[in-house]
């Protein structure tokens, strides 16, 4: 049964050109990495459904006893891609909404798997890229990482759980301060917040979450597994139903004219780009 894990591993590598999911293992760990680094490693569906794929095919396997989320070279991710987003406003919205699901259900295999799912965090981990760091169970950065909710400055809701992941850890004005206004926050004050559990030097993130991983790696199983599903299922309003209401709102902010100016706005080589803004939602 074993070997089921590096052939979907192949397969998944070389799923989408630009944007890749690249897997490998670590003994009991799986690592996933982003990659699209020229792009900040920006993520699009073909990574959406590898992903989901990848670590629902872990949840038989006692084989792989943690996962590490990570980024290629300098960040995590910049999130979706605004040039695909920017074509997608010509298309049909029904096409939209089958991305978002695919996008979602990462997000719940992520939470339903029963291995615990470690984020490892190094430079800009920016809207959509911040959403899949909120749906891991704990989250390793590097001192100097970046996290924004930046899909407001494009004029768009978020999608991949993240008003549910920070209405769930957060005071509503801090939930709603970095979901309203979109400026970066440093892992300092998300360690603060407890929503960062481990803030370490540069360059050291992944190193850090993949040894947290190897030790957790060495607990037992299945009580992991219960305790993942208890704390998730204590919560009220179920993440289901958070998601689907973030893909409706997603969807008519992408066809609004505010977003599409925004998104133009943002893609023009006129603008001056902020360095710890994030290229992408």
């Amino acid at each position: 049964m074993t070997a089921a894990v590096p052939a979907i591993t192949s397969a998944s590598a070389a799923s989408a050109p630009g944007a890749r999911l690249k897997m490998h293992r670590e003994g009991p760990v799986l690592i996933l990495t982003l990659s699209n680094p020229a792009a900040r490693n920006a993520i699009n569906p073909s990574v959406y459904r590898a992903a989901a794929k990848a670590i629902r095919a872990t949840s038989g396997f006692r084989t792989v006893r943690a996962i590490v989320l990570c980024g290629e070279g300098e960040h995590f991710s910049g999130g979706g891609d605004l040039r695909r987003l920017a074509r997608q406003r010509k298309l049909p919205p029904a096409e939209q909404h089958g991305h978002i699901e695919a996008l979602h259900e990462w997000i719940m295999a992520i939470e339903e798997a029963p291995q615990p799912v470690i984020a490892a965090v190094e430079g800009a981990a920016m809207g959509g890229g911040f959403s899949l760091c909120l749906a891991c169970d704990l989250i390793v950065a590097a001192e100097d990482a970046k996290f924004a909710m930046s899909y407001v400055n494009v004029g768009l809701t978020p999608d991949g759980g993240a008003t549910d992941s920070l209405a769930r850890s957060l005071p509503p004005q801090a939930a709603l301060e970095m979901l309203l206004d979109g400026a970066p926050f440093t892992a300092d004050r998300l360690h603060g917040w407890g929503v960062v559990n481990k803030v370490v030097p540069h360059g050291t993130a992944g190193a850090t979450a993949l040894e947290w991983a190897q030790r957790l790696a060495r607990g037992p199983f299945e009580v992991q597994a219960r305790i993942k599903q208890l704390v998730h299922s204590a919560r009220g309003r179920s993440r289901r139903e958070q998601l689907e209401a973030e893909r409706e709102s997603f969807v008519a902010s992408l066809y609004s004219d505010e977003s599409g100016e925004r998104i133009k706005e943002f893609l023009s080589p006129r603008k001056k780009r902020v360095p710890d803004e994030g290229s992408e939602p």
